[in-house]
């Protein structure tokens, strides 16, 4: 695994790694990354995997490494070994693999883009979460990196874990966003102050551009760049293309870093101040409709696992725009059936639910007034946090359908 270390002991850390397969190994001092590699190349078993975590690290303190592994990987005795190479600074990755400059480029055979994990697994990493509710919310604080996971086991409740971790300035997450984008930019400012507006509500390009003062052209390449990392996602409304930018949205695509820039960003000030508990109790305040976010996100993610009124469902949207009638209207999930013969449409609310009735009459008269229903049946669907009765032709799904949906 690649550190900060001087290369003559990175070698020796991976010569002795070796040497629980290869006998002797690890006893010799090799002057050079060139002596290990052909030593290992040569009396290797056919088919060994050579895994270089942190890959980045290893070639920032020898240039040299990724040219000596392109000789090795193009010598026809290259199918010996299995070379993995991984990373998690994606700008580092790229620029050493996928940058058709860089000497391996083109040496990959597959290339993984680990993303985070799926919602459903997280009762598994946190059994303290007494129920399907709670988990919710815990993802949306959380988001879907295992290493979050596991620092969050070890406290007894969610407000505790925050307030250790990432409230206070010595946790362990307090600052980790900017340490993130050090990692994958070479200038993060510009991209923290477009994650700091879009996390505070501003989600139109115009809306960005005019808080930075400056003019939303200056925005295509940071914004482009962080759509590229993954670390935002452009939403268009059911039924738009990449065409209509007018009707594009950008949110933050991780619920953790949507947290941090929401929440925690705003208030640095008063945490370096140690002013925490102020600080938690608006958190407590206004985390309902933070989760809120996510469980509309989830519902949507949920619908192609899901079989609905005898029907299975394509990936879905949220919708906003002109309802039939004119007046503006916005619809949380709509999705098109497998066979293109049918719409779902569906809401996604998050706190308690006391009149159903009134929601799915609300629902019924939002299918009416939605434009792109063609000639296509309607179903119909409402995503509860407390679900507590079925109205008639409406399905009603609660927080452990959608986390058995998104465990599959």
């Amino acid at each position: 695994m690649g550190d900060d270390r001087e290369g003559v002991l990175q070698r020796a850390a991976l010569a002795t790694e070796i040497g629980r397969l290869i006998p002797g190994f690890g006893q010799v001092v090799y002057p050079g990354w060139d002596a290990l590699l052909d030593r290992l190349w040569n009396e290797a078993r056919p088919r060994t995997v050579l895994v270089l975590d942190e890959f980045p690290a290893l070639a920032a303190a020898a240039g040299e490494l990724p040219s000596l592994l392109q000789k090795r990987l193009d010598a026809r005795s290259a199918g010996r070994l299995h070379v993995i190479l991984a990373g998690s600074s994606q700008r580092m990755m790229h620029g050493l693999v996928l940058d058709r400059a860089a000497p391996l480029y083109g040496r990959a055979r597959e290339i993984l883009k680990i993303g985070p994990l799926p919602a459903g697994l997280i009762r598994q990493a946190l059994p303290r979460l007494p129920d399907a509710a709670s988990a919710i919310q815990a993802y949306a604080v959380w988001g879907g990196v295992p290493r979050y996971w596991e620092l969050a086991a070890d406290y007894p409740t969610l407000a505790v874990a925050l307030r250790s971790l990432v409230l206070d300035p010595l946790g362990v997450l307090h600052d980790e966003p900017r340490a993130l984008l050090r990692d994958d930019l070479r200038d993060p400012a510009q991209a923290v102050s477009v994650l700091a507006l879009i996390g505070r509500g501003c989600h139109r390009l115009s809306e960005i551009a005019a808080r930075l003062e400056k003019p939303a052209t200056s925005l295509g390449r940071p914004l482009q760049r962080l759509l590229d990392l993954g670390l935002v996602r452009r939403e268009l409304p059911f039924g738009a293309t990449l065409h209509d930018s007018k009707r594009t949205a950008y949110v933050i695509a991780d619920p953790f870093l949507r947290f941090w820039f929401r929440f925690v960003d705003p208030e640095r000030s008063r945490l370096e101040g140690r002013r925490l508990d102020p600080v938690a109790a608006e958190i407590a305040r206004g985390l309902a409709p933070h989760v809120g976010g996510v469980w509309e996100e989830l519902a949507r993610a949920s619908v192609p696992h899901l079989h609905l009124q005898g029907r299975r469902w394509r990936p879905a949207a949220r919708w906003w725009g002109a309802g039939v009638d004119r007046s503006p209207m916005e619809i949380d999930v709509v999705a098109e059936s497998e066979d293109r013969s049918a719409l779902l449409l569906g809401e996604a609310i998050w706190g308690r639910a006391t009149h159903l009735e009134s929601l799915a009459t609300d629902l019924r008269r939002k299918a009416q007034n939605f434009p792109l229903t063609g000639r296509r049946r309607l179903a119909l669907a409402l995503w509860l946090k407390e679900p507590a009765s079925r109205p008639h032709g409406v399905s009603v799904l609660g927080p452990d359908e959608v986390l058995r949906a998104l465990g599959r």
